[in-house]
Order: C-alpha cells, then structure tokens, then sequence
C-alpha cells in the first residue's frame, strides 16, 4: 500500500483510491477536485469546470459533505491566490504552500479566477451518489 500524494497523483488515466473511515478521503477528494479545476500537472491543459468533474460516493450524507469540502475549499484555494498577488500574508496551508509553489506566480491570476468560479458553480457540480446518478442517467438517456 502507498500513501497518496494529492499533489503528485496524476490526473489522467484510471487511479483507484482505497481508504478506510476517518484517514482523509473527503481532504483528499477536495485537493484533486482543486487540482482538476485549476489544470494543476497537466501541461497545456486548461482545467475543467465544475459540470466537467463528476464525483459519485455512497450516501446522501456524504454527498452533501463532499460538495460543502470542496467549495470550502475552492473558496480556499481562492483566496490564499487572492493574497499571493496581492503580497500579503497567507494562513499556514502545506497543500496550498507547495501547489503555489509549483506554479508560476504569473499564472496566480488566472487560478484565483478560476478557483472562484467554481466555488460560486457549485451547486451545478456533478457530485451524486451512485443511485442518484444512475437515476439521472437513466431519465436522461432512457432507451
């Protein structure tokens, strides 16, 4: 077993993430979805929108919660941009630390722009539960 790195887990192809109760998976979930938003790790790639990214978990309860962490957390991510540009200080984050320092200070901008984005179209993110996508699916593509 390894230990999941959020910031090194590359973000195409099929990654399969086994975990038991209570070690991160939501904080983990949210740093991808980040990640994604933002086009972190991908040359050339220009990230994805909220309706692109599609997250499915098991209960309504976590559900819920996924898309609260992840808009928190976008919201974030947001603002610790937001202050970068701006030169002042910033809370101490070391996911947030080490992912600004991987991109180039000119790109700041363009990230707290597309971080903010996404934390306000969170309401049409893609995040179901696997019945209620499936439900979803099959209103939407009935035979």
């Amino acid at each position: 077993m390894k230990t999941l790195n959020p910031l090194a887990l590359p973000l195409s192809g099929r990654q399969i993430i086994e975990a038991s109760a209570g070690t991160g998976k939501t904080w983990t979930l949210a740093a991808l979805y980040l990640r994604l938003v933002m086009g972190h790790g991908r040359p050339g790639f220009a990230g994805l929108s909220t309706r692109q990214i599609l997250v499915m978990t098991f209960t309504d309860a976590a559900t819920a919660e996924l898309r609260k962490r992840i808009r928190d957390r976008l919201h974030a991510a947001a603002e610790w941009f937001d202050c970068l540009i701006a030169g002042q200080a910033v809370s101490a984050d070391p996911f947030l630390s080490a992912l600004s320092q991987d991109i180039d200070p000119a790109q700041w901008p363009l990230c707290a722009r597309r971080l903010h984005l996404a934390a306000q179209s969170m309401d049409e993110a893609a995040i179901y539960t696997l019945h209620g996508w499936s439900r979803r699916m099959l209103g939407s593509f009935a035979l």
